[in-house]
């Protein structure tokens, strides 16, 4: 990780849609194979064929899923890609998340994070992702994120079960003394089909391990599939529900201290004076230390549990800067008001000419609209925690972390050992939707770890620190126009948005070195990179710097995008006197994929039919992270007695499903993630910080408000999509359109809550 800077600084523009020179300088290092990891740390007698698998003496065979399980079922999906090659039975695999490490890095989030739409396969397309695939390899970064974990094992852990399938199986000829023709494989057993010898994986490994690997291999064409593209148990469900020890907050080891910390309230605040002599006379403290991070400036409690480190850590006297300025609702909307006069735009798209377009439109045929949407937290169940210790030199962390990498990064900074002296454990997660990219809850571990004397040290924010100190999906400003011609239909449509860079705010926290420059797609993801056939479009962005930390947060600029824009089709329609489904209809209509979707939906919902009165629908589609979706929403009731999310249709194409029951997991977390953010979520700011400090006044939908979610998976689009985020963007606007058929009240704004109640 020490080269990350390097290379990012010679080689790239985050986000931008240019990565300048630097790749053919790299290309020597990219073509080096990386070291397989699990070598170092073999038991005695096991063997590892490659950097996803072990094998012991007895048979027990250890699958490597290099990616974090935050629910999302990831632990059986990846290892079903093993297992199916491999030939084994998914119950024979126990699962390990590995070491952080170069052979893991993630590919597939940076080329499908490339700016180009996903279903451009034109020549400059095509090449900027071989691009980001080689600059993949060379920052090697490991990380979950992006909906990209199925995507990017894909292959190489199929190719990881069959090479070490036909490995074993050569170790097992050369033993037997035949040609591998001869054997089979099945459930962890070598067969000679001549002779009936039999040995298993485990009495080979070792053997097999000594071998070269095969340098060309088949995989099975899906017609052969046994496990994957059917539904399978998932591995992680009897530790979850026997409650046994898997998470962060589970960690447990000889000698542990307990811990928890306290940060500025607001943004740019630092402490002025503390004064812990109170704290440090109450029983089982042992120690209170500030703590400056480039993520906050506060103070941290160490004691022998963790009840008596958050009663400390009340009993300290601080006193804190006063904040350069409060970003208060108000003042957030006027900042990205004010862009539009002030801020360059840039913009990734352009079709026709929407400028001349508009101005040659007819009188009374171009309408405009604005919309605005809120910073939100993620909120997930498990709070902020993590586990460090430091000892001979060594540095140790357990944490529910998205990136191994950047932890390990961060710990070689602040412990000022090499990388190679950090050892991340990742844990299952209670919940990540992008927050756990972040790095600051092991940040303030490992410094209060370096206070320890050398013992672990576990640290767990409450709630409302949680929440407090998070880092936000940006909130955004958009202004739409279109011009419509005579038979309803758009012949131009701009779009102006205002908001801040998730790129260059999570960069400047993690690798303040790196100079982040250029565009940032994901501030335009959702609105234009959608396979609509306009004759005329341009959406363009404007960077708006505010006092207000942000990161990626589920499904990242899809989230405001989708919500304006399809929003805003709706408006078009009815300007038209068109139908919302015919409208998205006649603009997919070169898109076989994105029409599969809503046409699916719209039959499954029963689109266009009679509804009972005080009922009414929304539609919106959206593609992102490489899955088309399509949602219908039912709404009932009314304004002024409130309105109650009765039932969502979805339907999605990611091209190839592996898990349908675990897809349509993620799916419906992902819509009922989004409509509780719709519906209800926000976040302000106030003199003493944020407001919104725990589920009480940051609701999700509760189990009673939760509407029937029906779900169909489509299988004819050329390329393959994520699961855990395409959910979330188009529930919001389809909501949204449901909530104007109602009512006869458009709501530009979210959460719809400030307008509207919801039963």
């Amino acid at each position: 990780m020490a080269t990350l800077g390097k290379i990012a600084r010679r080689t790239f523009l985050f986000g931008a849609a240019a990565i300048a020179g630097g790749v053919a300088f790299g290309y020597y290092k990219y073509s080096q194979p990386f070291e397989n990891p699990l070598k170092k740390n073999l038991a005695p007698g096991e063997g590892t064929l490659n950097a996803y698998l072990k094998i012991a003496p007895d048979n027990r065979m250890t699958v490597i899923v290099p990616r974090a399980e935050m629910g999302q079922g990831v632990t059986t999906t990846l290892a079903a890609l093993v297992a199916e090659e491999l030939e084994v039975r998914l119950d024979q695999l126990t699962v390990e998340h590995g070491p952080a490490a170069p052979a893991y890095y993630n590919s597939a989030a940076l080329v499908e994070g490339a700016p180009v739409p996903r279903f451009d396969q034109g020549l400059f397309a095509d090449t900027l992702r071989g691009t980001m695939a080689v600059f993949s390899k060379l920052v090697a970064l490991q990380f979950t994120g992006g909906s990209s974990s199925t995507i990017d094992a894909y292959e190489p852990m199929r190719r990881a079960g069959a090479t070490a399938r036909e490995m074993l199986k050569a170790a097992a000829a050369k033993r037997f003394g035949t040609q591998a023709a001869n054997l089979k494989t099945a459930e962890g057993t070598i067969t000679d089909t001549a002779t009936g010898k039999t040995v298993t994986y485990g009495e080979i490994a070792a053997e097999a391990a000594r071998l070269a690997p095969p340098e060309d291999i088949a995989l099975k064409p899906r017609t052969a599939w046994t496990i994957l593209g059917k539904p399978q148990p998932r591995t992680d469900m009897r530790a979850k529900v026997t409650g046994a020890p898997v998470y962060g907050v589970d960690v447990s080891l000889p000698g542990l201290l307990h811990a928890t910390i306290r940060m500025a309230p607001l943004p740019g605040q630092r402490m002025t004076s503390f004064d812990p002599a109170e704290a440090r006379k109450m029983r089982g403290v042992v120690k209170v230390v500030e703590i400056d991070s480039p993520f906050g400036h506060g103070f941290g409690v160490i004691a022998d549990n963790t009840w008596r480190a958050f009663q400390a850590a009340d009993a300290v006297s601080v006193a804190w800067s006063p904040p350069a300025s409060i970003p208060d609702a108000k003042n957030v909307f006027a900042t990205l008001a004010e862009a539009f006069e002030t801020e360059t735009p840039f913009s990734l798209r352009t079709l026709g000419d929407p400028v001349s377009a508009m101005a040659a439109a007819a009188p009374g045929t171009v309408y405009e609209a604005e919309y605005r949407v809120p910073h939100l937290a993620h909120a997930p169940m498990e709070p902020m925690n993590a586990t460090a210790q430091y000892k001979d030199g060594l540095l140790t962390v357990w944490a529910p972390n998205q990136s191994p990498s950047v932890v390990q990064m961060i710990g070689s900074r602040i412990a000022g050992v090499s990388a190679q002296d950090v050892v991340v454990h990742t844990t299952m997660l209670g919940g990540g939707f992008g927050r756990r990219l972040e790095p600051d809850f092991s940040d303030y571990a490992i410094r209060l770890a370096l206070a320890a004397e050398g013992k672990p040290v576990k640290v767990i924010w409450t709630r409302e620190e949680d929440m407090g100190h998070g880092v936000y999906r940006p909130a955004a400003l958009a202004r739409y126009r279109a011009a419509v011609d005579k038979d309803g239909m758009p012949v131009a449509i701009t779009g102006s948005l205002a908001s801040q860079s998730v790129i260059a705010g999570m960069a400047g926290r993690i690798a303040p070195s790196i100079p982040i420059a250029g565009p940032d797609n994901t501030m335009l993801d959702g609105a234009y990179n959608q396979p609509y056939a306009f004759a005329n479009h341009r959406i363009e962005a404007r960077k708006v710097d505010l006092p207000v930390p942000v990161g990626s947060w589920r499904s990242v600029g899809y989230s405001f995008n989708a919500f304006m824009q399809e929003s805003f089709l709706d408006e078009v329609a009815e300007k038209g006197g068109l139908d919302p489904l015919e409208l998205r209809r006649r603009l997919l209509a070169d898109n076989p994929a994105a029409l599969g979707v809503i046409n699916r939906a719209a039959e499954m919902a029963g689109w266009g039919q009679p509804l009972a009165e005080g009922r009414a629908r929304g539609l919106a589609y959206n593609l992102s992270f490489g899955t088309h979706v399509a949602e219908i929403v039912e709404v009932s009731g009314d304004a002024a007695n409130g309105i109650r999310v009765e039932k969502v249709w979805c339907a999605a194409d990611p091209g190839i499903v592996l898990d349908p029951g675990i897809f349509k997991a993620q799916l419906m977390s992902g819509i009922l993630f989004g409509l509780s953010a719709a519906m209800f979520q926000e976040v302000t700011w106030g003199p003493d910080g944020v407001e919104q400090l725990n589920f009480g006044d940051y609701p999700a939908l509760r189990i009673n408000q939760s509407p029937q979610v029906e779900i169909a998976l489509l299988e004819q689009s050329p390329f393959m999509g994520g699961a855990g985020e395409p959910g979330t963007p188009p529930s919001m606007p389809a909501l949204a359109n449901a909530v104007a058929r109602l009512t006869g009240q458009r709501l530009r704004e979210l959460p719809l809550s400030k307008a509207v109640a919801f039963a």
